[in-house]
């Protein structure tokens, strides 16, 4: 698997093959799919967009925005994009998007409940910081220096 700026093919193609994990995600979170593809589209757009590629073909889409104190994500993937090779590279890979984001926290939201979720995240580095706006409020820490 690797990273590369995403393009707008690769947000349709995603969004073509969306998992149900990630609509369900969405309608727990109040949204549908066209307004987590817009909200995907103005971060590719300013160049804050990520495709993650397996092959030739884009399994997932994240995009970080950066506020005050942390820098939050927006993601979306293809059923494909959920096993133990992909929780690897993303472990690397949302480090580097930090570094991008100036080392700020990083803030993933979740709306889906379950073990699995709570242990992706914390496989990543992530901790679970409790519930904001019905969600719980995944932090990866700063980078250390050294």
């Amino acid at each position: 698997m690797r990273a590369r700026t995403a393009t707008v093919g690769d947000l349709e193609d995603v969004f073509r093959g969306l998992s149900k994990r990630m609509s369900d995600e969405y309608v727990a979170a109040g949204k549908d799919s066209k307004s987590a593809y817009d909200n995907l589209m103005m971060n590719l757009k300013e160049g804050r967009a990520h495709a993650l590629v397996e092959g030739d073909r884009t399994v997932a889409i994240i995009a970080w925005h950066e506020q005050a104190d942390a820098a939050d994500t927006l993601f979306a993937a293809r059923e494909d994009f959920f096993n133990a090779a992909t929780v690897r590279f993303c472990k690397r890979h949302i480090r580097h998007l930090q570094a991008l984001a100036g080392n700020l926290p990083i803030h993933s939201l979740s709306w889906l409940e379950g073990p699995d979720v709570a242990r992706w995240f914390r496989v990543i580095g992530y901790i679970d910081r409790g519930r904001r706006n019905g969600a719980t409020l995944f932090e990866l820490p700063p980078a250390t220096k050294g």
